[in-house]
């Protein structure tokens, strides 16, 4: 068993009281043996494999931690869930997409823990900005993610370059991965909570009937039903998320869309106005059904039946997540039926003869063009919005910051008056445009 008071420590500062079966299952496998972690997406696996380093991490600047994360949303939520934990470690975040030389430069004081894409990790080996001397534990986050993208030359190469490494860490949403022989796996705990993943607990399945081939006025209508609560709307094709979504947008609905042509600054920004209730509908590919920090997702609607049962099975796994209730939509025109996987047949769900308008979201977005760079802190944000901007605490909501810029979520009906009054303000002794 673990030493338990860093990691009681960081509980507390997480406002986290108890543990679910599985983080306390992988808590209880220490950090000797090797692991392969099986777990529904949502249930806690970032925290389950972070927690047990705690005690095993020193304050050396030395990397002694590689994480290892398919995507770059993925690799950014654990960087961002690592350093929610206030361990005072530095921790780094490499991926595609992000400046090659802001990185150089941080590396060039290495990480306690680096986390990154394998593709951008194994740049920076190539080209000596990194040393993994010291590496003790490598974590494949969503592993057999990793593989599907084909990932598998890029892993070889860093597994090849790990040679202190005493313990592998895997971790899969799904049970069909065959674990290459290059990891070398020496007799790993196996710990798998995916028993009831085809039937989450906590969600309602629901089936509704489009009379139209083109499903866009039923899924309006459907919109409508939701009372303005949170709902990912998804889709099979890049061109059915744009789609879908202009045709929301024209309908004045708060939504965004989300899939992988998009650029990475854009990405993480739409997916920030979904989090801050901005836009209370995400349009997206199957690339937000794994992996990405959507918290509080109420309604999951199938605009295009998915391609197989696993990807039914992550979709729905972004409601009804932990111990939260969640509802599903299958939308189906007259020539589609409920795949055989679905068993039993969901009830249908009718929709009013005459569509309700969509609920408009109380929330909108204030943009501040300074960020991470310039050493900006969500509390700077927080202090200067309540002294200068004489702002509420229940005017306020989700503050995120970025590398260039910064996304507050404030209350729609203050955001003119605000911007009267710090419109001329410097934050933090700095000139900065508000928008």
């Amino acid at each position: 068993m673990l030493n338990q008071d860093k990691i009681n420590q960081a509980l507390q500062k997480l406002g986290i009281t108890s543990l679910n079966d599985m983080q306390q299952a992988v808590l209880e496998a220490g950090t000797k043996k090797d692991l392969v972690l099986l777990s529904p997406t949502g249930s806690g696996k970032t925290l389950a494999f972070l927690l047990p380093l705690l005690p095993v991490l020193v304050a050396e600047e030395k990397t002694q931690v590689l994480v290892i994360a398919p995507s770059r949303e993925l690799a950014l939520q654990i960087e961002s869930v690592f350093r929610s934990l206030g361990t005072g470690f530095k921790v780094t975040c490499c991926y595609g997409g992000h400046p090659f030389q802001v990185e150089k430069r941080s590396l060039e004081h290495p990480p306690v823990l680096l986390v990154g894409t394998p593709g951008r990790i194994l740049d920076h080996i190539e080209k000596g900005n990194l040393s993994l001397q010291s590496v003790h534990t490598v974590i494949l986050d969503e592993f057999d993610k990793s593989l599907e993208l084909k990932f598998v030359p890029e892993m070889k190469k860093i597994m090849a370059r790990l040679p202190q490494v005493r313990r592998k860490v895997l971790t899969s949403a799904t049970e069909a991965i065959e674990i290459p022989e290059f990891i070398h796996l020496h007799q790993p705990i196996r710990i798998s909570y995916l028993t009831a993943t085809k039937s989450l607990k906590g969600l309602k399945l629901y089936q509704v009937r489009s009379p139209q081939k083109d499903k866009l006025m039923s899924l309006y209508g459907l919109l409508g039903e939701l009372n303005g609560e949170s709902a990912l709307v998804f889709c099979n094709h890049r061109e059915s998320v744009e789609r879908v979504g202009q045709f929301l947008a024209q309908k004045q609905v708060d939504c965004v869309c989300f899939h992988g042509g998009m650029e990475q600054a854009d990405r993480e920004q739409r997916l920030a106005l979904f989090r801050n209730r901005t836009a209370t509908v995400l349009i997206s590919t199957d690339l937000a059904a794994r992996g990405l920090d959507i918290p509080e997702v109420k309604h999951v609607i199938h605009y295009h039946l998915p391609l197989n049962e696993e990807a039914f099975v992550h979709r729905n796994g972004r409601t009804a997540r932990m111990h939260a209730e969640g509802t599903a939509y299958l939308l189906l025109n007259e020539a589609e039926a409920v795949p055989e996987y679905v068993s039993p047949e969901p009830d249908e769900f009718f929709l009013p003869e005459k569509a309700r308008r969509p609920k408009a979201s109380e929330w909108t977005t204030l943009t501040i063009h300074r960020g991470k760079r310039d050493k900006l802190s969500k509390k700077d944000i927080a202090g200067f919005l309540y002294q200068k901007g004489q702002i509420t605490r229940e005017d306020l909501g989700v503050i995120e910051v970025f590398e260039s810029c910064a996304l507050v979520a404030v209350k729609k009906n203050c955001k003119k008056e605000l911007l009267s009054r710090i419109r001329e303000e410097k934050i933090k002794n700095i000139k900065a445009k508000f928008s």
